[in-house]
């Protein structure tokens, strides 16, 4: 509902691509600049605490940012401070919460762990923007804002209550030093490089897509904000048929074929529906570029939990984050495209990107198409 809510904001204040993607942008930088720290923070202290406090941040920001809206006050710039703020938080949140889910199940359920955990982020995808394409006409934008801040709140509660294990922590003493090390653990293992530039491809071009929904709703297929919310819902509701979808295959045996797959489909999804001007076929093609990239990029984070060994999770999953969280940095490149040419163009651009990199990339590696066939590849800790 945030996520939606903010870009409609802006586009209804100005009327902007570009702004748009500034939006974007402004959550983007502080994420890709302090997800690493991030990741070092992670490995270093209590994790929960983290989380708990990032969260309690987040939900003053919000109330902020919904009391200068109700009031009237509201500007675009005001959005993108509340935006650099979240992910700013979001930096300290992500690592957080990737280092501490591999504690709370027993490995040999990663990938059904993982299935689940997303059809829990997938599920919102299709009823927050749903609900929000409704709200926002009926009480208004600031009011969608304090039920942001009230869900945070109700987070921290959940997981205060939570027990867990304890969870050991080493320190170098050095944050430079362990930034290098996580880096260097990173370079010296081929297939973590490929999993993070999978999902670098699937956020920064990839889903790029939905920072310009509203541009699709206004100026392309011409229809309300329902028709908004029903967009962004039905690629929420594709995804989370994805990660049923894998919860329900159980051990697949070629993971790195299938991700291949995913990666060409979704791209091809994307070149549709950027050029298709009939809402009703839009509709189902979002939804199947929602379940195509749900199915591979749950693959490749389990494949991720798998493999890393926990002394740097932290920092690998930080990094993950940056890729992960550059959809919104992947925002303002297509809103520059679409600025210069059109949205179509852009959306479709961002198709082509994620389907040349599956075909020149990940196809070429034997290491990458014998994933879950061949034996799992050493994994090296920098020397």
């Amino acid at each position: 509902m945030l996520m939606l809510t903010q870009i409609w904001l802006v586009y209804d204040l100005t009327g902007s691509t570009i702004q748009l993607g500034l939006v974007g942008l402004s959550s983007a930088v502080p994420s890709i600049v302090l997800n690493l720290f991030g990741g070092v923070v992670a490995d270093k202290v209590n994790p929960r605490r983290l989380i708990m406090g990032s969260q309690l941040l987040g939900a003053v920001v919000m109330v902020a940012l919904a009391t200068l809206t109700v009031t009237d006050v509201v500007q675009a710039w005001h959005v993108m401070i509340a935006a650099f703020l979240m992910g700013g938080l979001g930096a300290f949140d992500g690592p957080s919460r990737q280092s501490i889910f591999p504690h709370l199940i027993d490995r040999r359920s990663m990938q059904n762990a993982v299935a689940l955990n997303s059809v829990i982020w997938q599920g919102t995808r299709i009823v927050g923007p749903a609900a929000a394409g409704i709200l926002i006409g009926v009480v208004g934008p600031g009011i969608i804002f304090y039920m942001t801040a009230l869900g945070f709140v109700t987070f921290v509660l959940f997981l205060a209550a939570v027990r867990m294990p304890a969870i050991e922590r080493r320190s170098s003493g050095s944050v430079m030093q362990d930034m290098g090390d996580g880096l260097a653990f990173i370079r010296r293992n081929f297939i973590f490089m490929f999993l993070l530039g999978m999902t670098f491809f699937n956020s920064f071009f990839g889903l790029s897509y939905v920072q310009l929904l509203p541009v699709f709703q206004k100026d392309v297929l011409h229809v309300s904000e329902s028709g908004l919310g029903l967009l962004a819902g039905m690629a929420g509701t594709g995804a989370l048929a994805g990660t049923f979808i894998v919860a329900a295959m159980g051990g697949i045996r070629r993971k790195g074929l299938v991700m291949i797959g995913g990666a060409m489909v979704f791209g091809v999804m994307l070149v549709l529906f950027g050029y298709s001007r009939w809402f009703w076929i839009s509709v189902p093609l979002v939804a199947l570029a929602g379940l195509s990239s749900s199915i591979y990029m749950v693959l490749a984070q389990t494949t991720l939990q798998m493999l890393v060994p926990d002394q740097f999770r932290g920092r690998v999953m930080g990094i993950w984050g940056i890729t992960y969280n550059l959809m919104p940095m992947g925002g303002f490149q297509a809103g520059m495209v679409a600025n210069l040419i059109d949205a179509r163009f852009a959306v479709a651009l961002g198709g082509v990107a994620v389907i040349g990199f599956a075909l020149l990339g990940a196809a070429r590696s034997t290491q990458v198409r014998g994933l879950g066939v061949l034996p799992v590849p050493e994994v090296r800790s920098p020397s």
